[in-house]
C-alpha cells in the first residue's frame, strides 16, 4: 500500500544492512576502550539505531532523546523542541549521537552544543543518511552511512506527517503526496 506513494527507491533494505555492518566496525575500532553512550533523536533514529547498535561489539548504554524541529511539513522550521530529555547524566562521557539524516543541521547542530554544554567528553554523529545540499548550518557528521540528494525521502524511520516510518527501505516520496 505504501509503495504507491514512492517515486523511486534511494537505499534499499540490503545497502541499509550493510551500511550499519560497515558503520559499527568503524566505529567499535574507534571507541574501543570507552564507555560510549548512544543517544538516539527520536522518532526518526530508531529503526537505524537498532540496527545498528547490532554492529557494534562494545559495552554500550543508550538513551533516547524526543526532538522535533519539522511539526508535520515537508521542511524544518529551525524551531527545535526538547520534547524528552536524557535520563542518564553525560557529564565525562563519550557521546554518540545515531541520527536518521542531517539535512539543514540545525536539529544535530543544536543538540551537539547542549551536550558539550552539560559536560560531555566528546560528542560525534553518526548518520544513516546525509543531505549536506540541505545545510543552513554548516555541519558534518563524523560517520555518513550514504548521502543523498536534496530530495524529499521517508523510510526506515523517516516520515511524512508520521507515516511511512515503518518502509524497509529510504525513498523519494511523491511530491504529489505531500503538495495536496
Amino acid at each position: 500500500m505504501l509503495e504507491k506513494d514512492i517515486k523511486k527507491v534511494l537505499v534499499s533494505e540490503e545497502e541499509i544492512k550493510q551500511t550499519c555492518i560497515k558503520l559499527g566496525k568503524q566505529i567499535t575500532e574507534d571507541y574501543k576502550g570507552k564507555d560510549p553512550l548512544v543517544v538516539g533523536l527520536l522518532k526518526g533514529c530508531m529503526p537505524f539505531m537498532t540496527e545498528l547498535m547490532k554492529n557494534i561489539d562494545l559495552y554500550i548504554d543508550i538513551e533516547l532523546m524526543g526532538v522535533q524541529s519539522y511539526h508535520g511539513g515537508t521542511q524544518s522550521t529551525g524551531d527545535v523542541k526538547i520534547t524528552r530529555d536524557l535520563d542518564i547524566p553525560v557529564k565525562g562521557r563519550d557521546i554518540l549521537i545515531a541520527e536518521d539524516i542531517v539535512d539543514t543541521a540545525k536539529t544535530i547542530s543544536v543538540i551537539t552544543k547542549l551536550l558539550k554544554y552539560r559536560g560531555a567528553n566528546s560528542v560525534e554523529v553518526v548518520t544513516l543518511l546525509d543531505k549536506p545540499a540541505g545545510r543552513v548550518v554548516e555541519f558534518t557528521p563524523k560517520y555518513i552511512g550514504v548521502t543523498i540528494p536534496k530530495e524529499f525521502v521517508v523510510g526506515f524511520g523517516l516520515d511524512y506527517d508520521e507515516k511511512y516510518r515503518n518502509l524497509p527501505y529510504v525513498g523519494v516520496l511523491k511530491e504529489e503526496v505531500y503538495t495536496k
